[in-house]
Parts: C-alpha cells; sequence; structure tokens
C-alpha cells in the first residue's frame, strides 16, 4: 500500500500506487499524504480520485469507503440515420440551420419509447471531448437520457473558450441551439427538466450537473439566466441564482417579449421560431442584474415586508442548549466573530455548536482551520458527534463501529479547506466555499483562526483597512448565498490580574482593528474558569437584539467523560429562557 516509512510528519507528495504507473508523466507526484507523529495517515490522489486513512488506534488496516469514484455508463452505439422528414420540418420551423446541427453533433434515429419505436433526434453531452451522455428527443416531445450516465451540463466544453464572456444558463438543449444561431457559444443547459417550485434541497438530483462542474462554474464571474417563462422556469432561475450567488447573476424575462400575433415568448427556442434575433440580442446582452445591492423603491421589498408583518420571516434555530438559546441563536446570513484568550476553548466550543446545528438542523459546513490537523479535528467532532471519547481514559473510549458510523456522518456534512502550497488569501477561502455551496449545499464556513489568513495581498493598506475588506467580503458572502459565517480571531497580548488570571477580552480587544467589533453581527467571548471548570460564552454585540441574540452570558461545564459542553441553568436564568421562548413563538 502506502510506505510512510521515508515522510515526514505533515503534508507529503509522492506517485500514487493505483494509477501512477498507467499515467504518461509516471513520476507526478499526484498522491497527499498527511502524517502525524503517531503514525496514522491520511491520503488523497488528487487524478484518480483514491483516498483514505490509516491509525495504528484502532486496527491494522486500511480505511477508503467514503469517496470512491463512482463508475458512470456510457452511451452505446447506435445505428444513426439520415433526417427523417418530420425532424427536418421541426428544425426549420425552429430556424436551426444544418451547419447548427453538425456543429453539435446532433443525429437522428428511430428509439423505442414506452414499447412504441418513434424518430428521434440524439442531442449528445460532451465532457472533455467525450461522449459521456446521450439525451433522446422523440418527435413528440418524449425524452431519454443515457441509463447511469454521469450528469454533465449540456455544452459544457463551451467553457473552455472565451473565458471573459458572460456564461449563458438556459432550459434545455434546444434553446442552446437557438442562441448558437444568434451568435452565443458560452451557452448551457441542465440535462434534467424543472420543476414547478424551488425546493433549495442540496440533494436535488437535478442539480447534480452543477456539482460535477462546480469548481469550473465557480470562475465563472458573469452568469446570465435565460430559462423559460413558466412556472418551472421561474422556479429553477431562482434554485441557479441561489447556487451561483445573485452578485454574479442577471437574468432573462423573456415574458415582456411579445411575438407576432400578441403571444407572449417562452424561451429563446420560441423567440428564434418567430425570427426574434434581434429581439433575442437585446435581451440576452441587456439581461437585467438581481437586486443585490444598490438603489431601490420600497415596492422592490413589498413582499419581505408583508413576509414580516404576516410572521412569515426566517425564524432563530435553536443551538442546542437553552441557556445559550437565551442570548444566541442560529440564523443564515449572519456574520460572527469569535474570540477569547489562548486555550481557553474558542475553537472547541465552536465545534460544539456545528456539531448540534448539524444533528439539530442537518446544517453542513466548510472548515477553514489550519491551526489544527484535521485528521485530529475529526476525531474531536467523532467525540461530539457520539458523545465519547477518542482515546482511553475514565470511560471507555468509541469502538471502531462507532469511529466509522462517526466517519460516515462527518464525511456527508463536514468538509475542509485546505491549502498544502501556501497559506491562503480570503479570496481563495471563499472562491472554494462557492463551490462548496454549489456541490454540497452548506449552509455554514468556519475560518479559524483570522491570523492564518494570508495578508500578503494588501498590498499598501494599512492593517485595519485590509482587516475591514475582510470582514466585508464575508458578510457579502453569508448574505448573498445566506449562510452564516464565524470567523476565529485572537484577542492582542493581554495582562495577567494581580491573582493571575486574564481579563475577559472584549471585541475591541481583537488584534488589528475595531472593525472587528463594528463590523460583526454577533460577537462572541468564550472564557474559561479552570478552578470552577466553568466555561463562560459571553455575547458582547448583537446587530439585531431580539431576533437572533441579546446581550447577556450563560455557563457552561466541560464534560471530559463525554467531550461535550452541559449546560448550566439558574433559577434567573430558567424565567429569562420562558420569556424568550415565549416571545419567539409569539
Amino acid at each position: 500500500m502506502i510506505n510512510v516509512s521515508r515522510l515526514r510528519i505533515g503534508s507529503n507528495k509522492i506517485q500514487c500506487p493505483k494509477c501512477s504507473h498507467t499515467r504518461k508523466n509516471k513520476s507526478d507526484r499526484c498522491l497527499s499524504v498527511t502524517l502525524e507523529s503517531d503514525q496514522s495517515y491520511v491520503w488523497n490522489c488528487h487524478h484518480c480520485g483514491w483516498n483514505g486513512g490509516y491509525s495504528p488506534h484502532f486496527a491494522k488496516q486500511h480505511y477508503y469507503p467514503y469517496t470512491d469514484k463512482k463508475i458512470y455508463s456510457v452511451p452505446k452505439e447506435i445505428e444513426k440515420k439520415h433526417m427523417e422528414t418530420k425532424y427536418q420540418e421541426f428544425f426549420k420551423i425552429r430556424k436551426i440551420s444544418d451547419n447548427t446541427l453538425k456543429y453539435f453533433n446532433i443525429s437522428f434515429s428511430k428509439i423505442k419509447f414506452n414499447g412504441t419505436e418513434k424518430e428521434t433526434a440524439i442531442f449528445p453531452y460532451i465532457y472533455n471531448g467525450k461522449e459521456v451522455n446521450h439525451k433522446y428527443r422523440s418527435i413528440d416531445k418524449e425524452f431519454r437520457q443515457t441509463k447511469d450516465a454521469q450528469r454533465t451540463l449540456y455544452n459544457i466544453d463551451c467553457l473552455s473558450e472565451k473565458r471573459d464572456e458572460p456564461l449563458i444558463i438556459v432550459e434545455g438543449e434546444m434553446d442552446v441551439l437557438s442562441l448558437h444561431e444568434c451568435g452565443y457559444t458560452k451557452v448551457v443547459s441542465l440535462p434534467d427538466g424543472a420543476s414547478k417550485e424551488a425546493k433549495f434541497r442540496d440533494d436535488d438530483k437535478r442539480f447534480d450537473a452543477l456539482k460535477t462542474h462546480a469548481e469550473e462554474l465557480a470562475k465563472e464571474q458573469s452568469i446570465i439566466i435565460a430559462t423559460d417563462n413558466d412556472e418551472a422556469g421561474k422556479a429553477l432561475a431562482l434554485e441557479l441564482a441561489h447556487r451561483f450567488g445573485k452578485d454574479r447573476c442577471s437574468y432573462v424575462d423573456w415574458g415582456s417579449i411579445t411575438l407576432s400575433g400578441d403571444i407572449k415568448c417562452k424561451d429563446a427556442s420560441d423567440a428564434l421560431s418567430y425570427g426574434a434575433t434581434d429581439t433575442i440580442k437585446l435581451f440576452i446582452d441587456k439581461a437585467k442584474p438581481y437586486p443585490v445591492e444598490g438603489l431601490y423603491k420600497a415596492n422592490d421589498y413589498i413582499n419581505q415586508v408583508m413576509d414580516l408583518y404576516e410572521g412569515k420571516e426566517e425564524k432563530p434555530l435553536t443551538t442546542g442548549y437553552e441557556v445559550l438559546d437565551s442570548v444566541y441563536r442560529l440564523m443564515t446570513g449572519v456574520f460572527t466573530i469569535v474570540t477569547g484568550i489562548p486555550n481557553h476553548g474558542k475553537s472547541n466550543f465552536l465545534d460544539q455548536i456545528l456539531v448540534n446545528a448539524s444533528k439539530l438542523h442537518k446544517w453542513k459546513f466548510a472548515i477553514f482551520s489550519p491551526e489544527h490537523s484535521t485528521p485530529r479535528h475529526l476525531t474531536r467532532l467523532a467525540e461530539k458527534y457520539l458523545e465519547l471519547p477518542f482515546t482511553k481514559g475514565a470511560t471507555r473510549k468509541m469502538n471502531e463501529a462507532e469511529l466509522l458510523q462517526a466517519m460516515k456522518y462527518l464525511n456527508n456534512n463536514f468538509f475542509f479547506l485546505e491549502s498544502r502550497e501556501e497559506r491562503p488569501t480570503i479570496k481563495w477561502i471563499l472562491d472554494k466555499a462557492r463551490v462548496a455551496v454549489i456541490r454540497e449545499g452548506i449552509n455554514g464556513i468556519v475560518i479559524d483562526p483570522y491570523n492564518e489568513i494570508d495578508t500578503n495581498d494588501r498590498g499598501t493598506k494599512r492593517e485595519d483597512e485590509h482587516i475591514k475588506e475582510i470582514i466585508s467580503a464575508c458578510k457579502r458572502f453569508a448574505r448573498t448565498h445566506n449562510v452564516s459565517v464565524w470567523i476565529v480571531a485572537h484577542p492582542a497580548k493581554m495582562q495577567r490580574n494581580n491573582d493571575g488570571t486574564y481579563p475577559i477580552p472584549s471585541m475591541y480587544d481583537i488584534s488589528g482593528s475595531a472593525h472587528w467589533h463594528n463590523m460583526a453581527d454577533i460577537g462572541l467571548c468564550v472564557h474559561r474558569n479552570f478552578e470552577e471548570n466553568e466555561t463562560v460564552v459571553y455575547v458582547k454585540k448583537v446587530r439585531e437584539q431580539g431576533l437572533y441574540g441579546e446581550i447577556g452570558e450563560c455557563l457552561f461545564s466541560y464534560d471530559v467523560s463525554t467531550r461535550s459542553y452541559r449546560e448550566k441553568i439558574t433559577e434567573e436564568i430558567k424565567e429569562e429562557i420562558n420569556n424568550i421562548d415565549a416571545w419567539w413563538k409569539d
């Protein structure tokens, strides 16, 4: 398997025993191996996808059950025939030329649909120059695809060209062909149809193609959404804008185009069939940006205001602790700063909140935490998930089956942002987070700590100016993608009190800038009383008091046997909790 005897502690790159011998460049070090001091290690091949882990603590064997690459079916060769008369007429009416049909390699045959043979157009889905899927469209508009084929976007290879042009996303293959006739070549469509309502679910199979191309799509700076002008098309547009972020999206309103005979336009194919080429170009070139920021009228917010009036706004969610809920609750789109004296449990407590949110609300997280070894970090998350220690102690440690259960859970809900070459900039972190939003549907991002962000890109800016830019970028990302963002930031070096203890830091004590306090939506301070085995969580800043928090504090104890935090509830706090719960229910 992997010989680690000559590897150094930390990150290593070596040849992959699974694929290197099959490649043209056999010397390429495509396998990343992270080795710990106890000889446990994890690995991942950036070429073939082989990965896994090994630990001497629980078994003398390797584990790689989670992310082995899926084997997809590929289209079979079928007898392709000359264009049938009906299809000749169909494409003629739609004003699709022979040159366009040849460009997209569209062929024709007779295919059975539910036992009935029908004249069929075959749209090949090509990815990296290879046919990976076939879409079959009968003359009477029945559809089939290659069974178990990899889900890709139609015409996805167009992204390799004209990087500076906007990417246009339409609803079907015919719309791609229609816009090609109008001179737009950077156009893609989803392989599956639209739903009548937006579901915003990360497990929606209709969007698997976006996951396939998440990294390529994350690089696109400008996206035009040109889906159909019907209920399903509008729902699809909302889903796409949510996944890509409205800050880089604009949309085409086909419904505002009136065709001959006072017919309302449905899509690009519809407009082209009526000869409205110039109109199509006008609407594509002047696509309307989504209202993200800028100057707006009151009526732009009428629906949101009515939702607030009728009590339909998003409600804050429980943290899993009654005592903490009285001063702090979870909510998407919120930017939180967590501070505290080093070794007082900031990261540990935040991990607890993440696990609680994952278990209670099915939230998923992307974590940038270079100060912590990812394998070690996973053991701490596993402890909180199982409420069992990873290592031997006063109580029994988790067994191997429990550990693997926890790893399977964490594999589906926690994702780690790692730059193994150099310290990343905030742009790098948020670009990878954008991929995680598209591919995994994450609900929260953690940057722990701030000082691991590369600041060499600040140029001549003062430190406080650069911090302001970083905070602004995080807040925009939180609101645009409707996710929560936490940043752990250390206070400046503080003087001990006369009794040897440290004072409780304020948000203004954070190193670098007062912007940490001024720009945060929530400011938390985690402070530990070692003598009493108490952890105090102070809520120092709340932008929207009464909505997702209040200025205040709450007590916890750390249970070593379960590696979890336990809340301490006094009678005074009980009364406050009851009042808060009554307000939220009201």
